[in-house]
């Protein structure tokens, strides 16, 4: 197996292979892991740092503690594939007018490597797996693997897979085509649901993820293989019918108590910090380091979204250039004119009422003396303070202190995939069921996430039963006046904001459909095209003689034949 560590580190990134740390939000399952070798390894210690390192690679890592196993690195904040999808789909600001110079090839090093850092204790930690028949450990290892590689294919294309794990001195592992591998990840959760209902000699001492609940993970195998038969139903002609049987079935997630979450513990902020990332990003004694969504803001503002108040929290009661005059210090596009193209297409700019202070798509003006001012993540998902018009600067410790969580797979989202394969087949009735069903899970889950983690906060200004169901009827009159692409728009509407925090699902959504097309376009007027798939890594590209470097970010991923919107 030192064979197999030496090939990936050695060919992708010049670096060696130690078994990084298994610590977990419970800070205490291991000893010190750094200091094993392969010999001494240990399946279970494996199978914590997997589990860690997993949902880093979604959700990245707040302040480049060396004490997680998370190699940080890159021009986006935090890194992590839900930061670079919410990026691209407005559902947070993207700090830069040109999509060519955003992300390139140097940005995208750390989510390669902690990919196959994750691979790399994946196939150490089987064959120990095997010899004791831990095959809940297989289990998890095989789903992990299938979900995470997916996700590469889903960000990068074609990647090197079957030869990035073989034991040999191969030290250039060539690149698979994105559908083989989407293969490989359907016989691994075969394989994994094998595994999930074998007899076991035991069972994993921490399961982050399900607490040992082995039916669980087989609605979440089943649920991914959803995922993956959405994702490629434009070239594959039986997706729909084994999506439709999955479904039929009923083995998969269904009902939000059965989601795929991971829990932040948020009992330390340090050594290691255990907060959901995006709050120690935004928490801190300077304020937020992110900007909101324009778009986002505006679009749940102006519809009563009764999400609003979990997902935001309001520093401040006015905007420069809104209620209050403008201000050059402190947002320097208050005293400027909207662009053309914002102007034909009536688009927001700048600013917006209520306090509610971000930015536009592609605003990259630089940081102003705004962090104490402008809007940050609110409670849900991150774990920060509730909205209840206190207007208050953030600190370092505030609302629920970054006990957060991370979607990954969840009911309302079983329900949104539903919604576009029905809208696929033409059963338009079918699809608004579906998109309603979706929304009532969204706004619920919402709701008894923040009802333990309100703090301090006035619960009065939660929205009471009246105002979420009236929000629910505009949605079901609007998609009843709607024509079909007016459907389209309101399916990706809802889905872009019930996907809060995870960027990844609208991201494939925007490729997979190309709605909405009510997106705020670039502030460029010509900003390239959009990005339809990462830069290999340039170490890899430089350290690996059979991967060449992408000619533009414009090459599709296999499954991606559909089109997006001209105002990119």
């Amino acid at each position: 197996m030192k064979r197999i560590t030496r090939n990936i580190f050695t060919a992708f990134f010049g670096m060696a292979l130690v078994l990084v740390s298994c610590e977990t939000t419970e800070l205490d399952l291991t000893q010190n892991p750094n200091a094993l070798t392969p010999d001494q390894a240990s399946a279970d210690f494996l199978l914590n740092s997997v589990q860690e390192d997993f949902v880093r690679q979604f959700e990245g890592d707040g302040d480049f503690d060396p004490n997680d196993n998370w190699a940080s690195g890159g021009n986006t904040t935090g890194d992590g594939f839900n930061e670079l999808g919410m990026e691209l789909t407005r559902i947070v600001n993207m700090g830069g007018r040109n999509y060519v110079s955003v992300y390139q090839g140097s940005d995208m090093s750390d989510e390669w490597s902690n990919a196959y850092r994750i691979l790399a204790n994946i196939r150490t930690m089987q064959p120990l797996a095997e010899q004791s028949e831990l095959f809940t450990h297989l289990g998890m290892a095989n789903f992990f693997e299938a979900y995470l590689f997916v996700t590469m294919v889903d960000f990068f294309g074609d990647v090197p897979y079957s030869e990035a794990a073989i034991a040999d001195d191969n030290f250039n592992p060539v690149a698979d085509p994105g559908a083989s591998i989407y293969d490989a990840a359907l016989a691994l959760l075969d394989q994994a649901i094998a595994n999930f209902n074998a007899t076991e000699s035991a069972l994993p001492p921490t399961d982050l993820y399900f607490n040992g609940d082995e039916n669980a993970w087989v609605r979440a195998c089943n649920t991914l293989k959803m995922k993956i038969y959405l994702q490629r139903r434009s070239v594959d002609a039986s997706a729909v019918a084994s999506f439709n049987a999955i479904v039929t079935g009923g083995n998969y997630i269904a009902d939000t108590t059965d989601d795929m979450i991971f829990n932040w513990g948020a009992t330390s902020a340090s050594r290691p910090d255990n907060r959901h990332p995006r709050y120690g990003i935004n928490y801190t004694v300077s304020g937020a380091g992110e900007y909101m969504s324009n778009w986002l803001m505006n679009l749940m503002d102006t519809t009563d979204d009764p999400r609003i108040r979990y997902y935001f929290y309001r520093q401040a009661s006015a905007v420069p250039g809104a209620e209050i005059p403008p201000d050059e210090e402190t947002l320097n596009c208050s005293l400027e004119a909207p662009p053309q193209h914002y102007i034909d297409g009536g688009f927001t700019f700048c600013y917006l009422p209520n306090g509610f202070w971000g930015r536009d798509h592609g605003d990259a003006d630089g940081t102003p003396p705004d962090g104490l001012l402008r809007t940050v993540y609110g409670t849900y998902p991150i774990g920060g303070k509730f909205d209840d018009d206190s207007f208050e600067a953030i600190g370092l410790v505030a609302g629920a202190a970054g006990a957060g969580i991370t979607n990954l797979l969840t009911a309302y989202t079983s329900d949104f995939m539903i919604a576009e394969m029905a809208m696929v087949s033409g059963d338009e009735p079918a699809a608004k069921t579906a998109l309603l069903n979706a929304l009532d899970k969204s706004v619920a889950k919402v709701q008894a996430f923040a009802s333990t983690r309100l703090g301090t906060a006035d619960g009065s200004f939660q929205p009471d039963a009246a105002a979420i169901s009236a929000y629910r009827d505009t949605v079901d009159a609007a998609w009843d006046a709607a024509d079909t692409n007016g459907r389209w728009n309101l399916l990706a509407e809802q889905y872009w904001v019930a996907h809060f925090g995870n960027g990844v699902e609208p991201y494939n959504f925007y490729r997979r459909t190309g709605f909405p097309t009510t997106l705020q376009p670039n502030l460029e007027p010509n900003p390239d095209v959009f990005i339809r798939s990462m830069y290999y890594p340039t170490n890899s590209v430089n350290n690996n003689s059979s991967i060449s470097q992408k000619p533009n970010q414009q090459q599709t991923v296999f499954w991606d034949t559909g089109d997006i919107p001209a105002a990119n």
